[in-house]
């Protein structure tokens, strides 16, 4: 059985891409299929810290960056939707640098 999150605008949806290489992370208003803020290890604000760091800690600086533009707009709460990804490893490393920056999931 597969359920469908979806977000709104009082608590849009944190969708969550990771490749071998990269993490992506977006928070999308599902109501006006808008994308609301974005970040990822190709974002320019972070690139220049990257260097020497495993995945997991460039999933930990995606998620402070994401946590920082979306607090900047004034989105606290949000629904994570890890996909088909299991909450380990790089995706929980994503979850918990959002918190820290003052997200609610």
């Amino acid at each position: 059985m597969i359920k469908k999150i979806r977000g709104n605008s009082e608590r849009p949806r944190l969708k969550v891409f990771r490749s071998l290489k990269h993490i992506y992370a977006q928070i999308i208003d599902d109501t006006k299929f808008h994308t609301l803020v974005s970040a990822s290890t190709l974002s320019k604000e972070i690139k220049d810290k990257l260097s020497g760091k495993t995945k997991t800690q460039k999933a930990e600086l995606v998620g402070e960056l994401l946590g920082k533009k979306a607090i900047d707009m004034g989105i606290k709460r949000i629904i994570f939707d890890r996909g088909k990804y299991k909450y380990h490893g790089r995706i929980k490393a994503l979850a918990d640098s959002l918190r820290k920056a003052g997200m609610e999931f």
